[in-house]
């Protein structure tokens, strides 16, 4: 069984959706739809699988969908048709309190700018997902000062967030993720915003944990170093479509399309 599987997922934002989904069943591309309806196409028709305990990379310039996608696996974001599936479960059908729960004890999230809370300190920080979901504060605290050591956070735990570099940030964020122990975890362009040397850094520690700890992690990202360099398969978008799925090394060898190559043609430096 497959940890997650999208089957026709579309997302249109816009009051005129009805009329952008019949005009994207007609063929038309995102600045059409745009045109004629003043609707943004987020995601169009994607068929997706991936599978449990696999780094899933997807990737695409900016405005290609990949954000909205990762948002439509913990229901931050609804499709406007399609169907979604986790772990087997038709997740659409979940109400409020069981995609809460959901939420809480089988997908976690790592977001771009951090997503920490100011008056917090890094441990608390930490172990926010686990009081959020009931546990208690000693257990919490404990399984919290676990993950910062795992980390690298080592002589931070009482620190506030505006004490700590963004490196630094980034990995109170991770560590809240993963004190969560939650089977999947999405990262959303989660170390785009570092500088080069920490972004290697942590690259390097999120493939050390995982070698550890198998989770399904499904990372976004606009760069194709860092996709070949943590993916086991890596998913590119253009438009809010799918163009290529593959291993980082099919799709170095084999690109699908010309949108394709130029990714690669640009990591070659030619």
């Amino acid at each position: 069984m497959s940890a997650i599987e999208l089957r026709g997922v579309t997302k249109v934002f816009g009051r005129r959706s009805a009329q952008a989904l019949a005009l994207l069943d007609q063929g038309a591309d995102k600045a059409r739809i745009l045109a004629e309806t003043d609707c943004v196409l987020g995601v169009a028709n994607v068929s997706l699988t991936i599978e449990a305990g696999e780094v899933f990379v997807i990737m695409g310039l900016s405005g290609s969908g990949k954000s909205t996608l990762v948002r439509h696996f913990n229901r931050l974001v609804d499709p406007s048709r399609g169907e979604i599936f986790v772990g087997g479960q038709d997740i659409l059908a979940f109400g409020r309190g069981r995609l809460r729960d959901f939420r809480r004890h089988e997908v976690s999230m790592v977001f771009q700018g951090f997503g920490l809370l100011p008056h917090k300190t890094v441990l608390d920080n930490v172990a926010y997902g686990l009081r959020l979901r009931g546990e208690g504060s000693r257990a919490s605290r404990e399984r919290a000062s676990h993950w910062v050591t795992q980390v690298g956070l080592d002589g931070y735990a009482e620190h506030f967030p505006e004490q700590l570099s963004g490196g630094m940030r980034q990995r109170v964020g991770l560590a809240r993720a993963l004190a969560c122990d939650t089977p999947i975890v999405l990262l959303d362009e989660a170390f785009s915003a570092l500088d080069p040397l920490i972004r290697a850094d942590l690259q390097d520690q999120l493939r050390q944990l995982q070698a550890r700890l198998r989770k399904t992690i499904v990372f976004i990202t606009h760069d194709l170093d860092e996709a070949l360099r943590l993916g086991d398969r890596i998913a590119i978008l253009r438009d809010g479509r799918l163009v290529q799925v593959g291993t980082p090394q099919h799709i170095l060898q084999h690109p699908a399309d010309d949108y394709v190559k130029r990714f690669v043609q640009r990591r070659a430096g030619t």
